[in-house]
């Protein structure tokens, strides 16, 4: 008789790795077939799958068994690929317009390319100068997509001083990269 997902659990908590590698067989392919529907891509599906099951496995001791493991995965998955998503929104948004107003640009040209790298290059080196206390919060904030509450946990600060932060963080970004942007006037 094939153990429940329930047993398996109860196996993993005991430090059984084979229970965990049984309860991962048992829910990948599910995993990566809905991973590949939300993404469009299987590589990117299967990456997730593997994070999904990672945090999974970190995360043990806080799930409470009520029946409902694949819809828990499912869970992972869609936030892990929820915040890529945003991670990569925010990222494109540190970068300048590079591309002509006409807005056809299905392939860069070697110049733009060029151009675009720079942009990546000066953007990261900029980043990179601020001070500490105001690089966590901008990178957290505007990269990875992290909300104040959560910012503010981990740079151990309070809502208001990480806001304040991140406001001064930016003007001195702007500050840094604006010879650049205007062409080193």
């Amino acid at each position: 008789m094939e153990p429940t997902d329930a047993n398996l659990l109860e196996r993993c908590r005991a430090q059984d790795p084979e229970a965990f590698a049984r309860l991962v067989d048992r829910h990948k392919d599910q995993m990566v077939n809905y991973l590949t529907r939300l993404t469009g891509c299987r590589d990117r599906a299967e990456d997730f799958a593997q994070e999904t099951f990672v945090r999974f496995y970190q995360q043990l001791d806080r799930y409470c068994d009520q029946g409902t493991l694949a819809a828990y995965l499912l869970r992972i998955a869609t936030n892990l690929v929820r915040s890529d998503e945003r991670r990569r929104r925010r990222w494109r948004l540190l970068k300048p317009l590079l591309f002509s107003s006409n807005g056809h640009h299905s392939e860069m040209s070697p110049r733009r390319s060029l151009l675009a790298q720079e942009a990546q290059r000066q953007v990261t080196r900029a980043l990179a100068a601020l001070d500490l206390i105001y690089r966590a919060p901008l990178v957290l904030r505007e990269i990875e997509g992290r909300s104040y509450v959560e910012i503010a946990a981990v740079t151990g600060c309070s809502e208001g001083t990480v806001k304040s932060r991140l406001h001064r963080g930016r003007q001195l970004l702007k500050q840094q990269l604006e010879p650049y942007w205007n062409g080193g006037r």
